[in-house]
This record gives structure tokens, sequence and C-alpha cells, in this order.
């Protein structure tokens, strides 16, 4: 038996979207927000976007691959800068948050919530 690591999963994000690909009712730009944490964004901070790059995030590679497409909306939340002498980027973006950490994402909810609403509306 072979164990993958959870991140394998999260890098393989576009395989969940191949029976919506399949659909001819689907629009990535109008169906699909995706939610993803990134190390390269500061914590506290999110970025909005309704499509663009992946931004070297494997898992917004996956996704593009999956789709064809950049022209998706995307929600990433910030959870960097990864800590100095961090070896592995998996270990620290699964690890749960610290208290003070946590309540830096939990402050965003209002922002993020009022953007996701914003693109629901348009």
């Amino acid at each position: 038996m072979r164990i993958l690591k959870p991140t394998t999963f999260m890098n393989r994000s576009g395989t969940a979207l191949a029976s919506l690909r399949a659909d001819p009712a689907f629009t990535p730009t109008r169906d699909l927000l995706i939610l993803v944490d990134d190390f390269q964004i500061l914590l506290g901070t999110f970025r909005f976007r309704t499509e663009g790059s992946a931004g070297g995030h494997n898992g917004l590679k996956s996704i593009e691959s999956a789709l064809q497409s950049q022209q998706y909306a995307r929600l990433r939340v910030g959870v960097g800068p990864l800590p100095e002498g961090a070896r592995d980027w998996s270990e620290y973006v699964l690890a749960p948050f610290e208290p003070a950490e946590l309540e830096q994402v939990e402050s965003l909810m209002p922002q993020m919530i009022e953007a996701i609403e914003k693109w629901l509306k348009s």
C-alpha cells in the first residue's frame, strides 16, 4: 500500500474538476471559485482574482491544466512568509495555525465574504 501525503491530493486538485468540465452547462468563469492558502502571500491578507496565472501554486496549476484555462475565480489566503529556516513548505502549510495566526485569518472573514458576494452578484 502506498501512502500519499495530503499535499499530493491538493496538488492534483484539477482531477476533481474533470466531471464538471464534461458538463456543457459548466462555465468556470461563472460557476467556480477556488479557495487556497498561499505561503507567498502575507498572513492576514488575501487576494481575490477572477483570472490569472497559478503563480507557482501547484494546486492551481493542476486546476488550470484540467480546465485548460486560467479564467476562473480564486481566493488566495495568505499564510506566509515561510519561517526562516523552514525546509519543507508542505509541513508548514499543513500545520495548524498558532492562536495569533488563526485570529489574523479569522479577522479577514468579513472582507473575504464581501469579495465573494460582490463576485456572485457580478
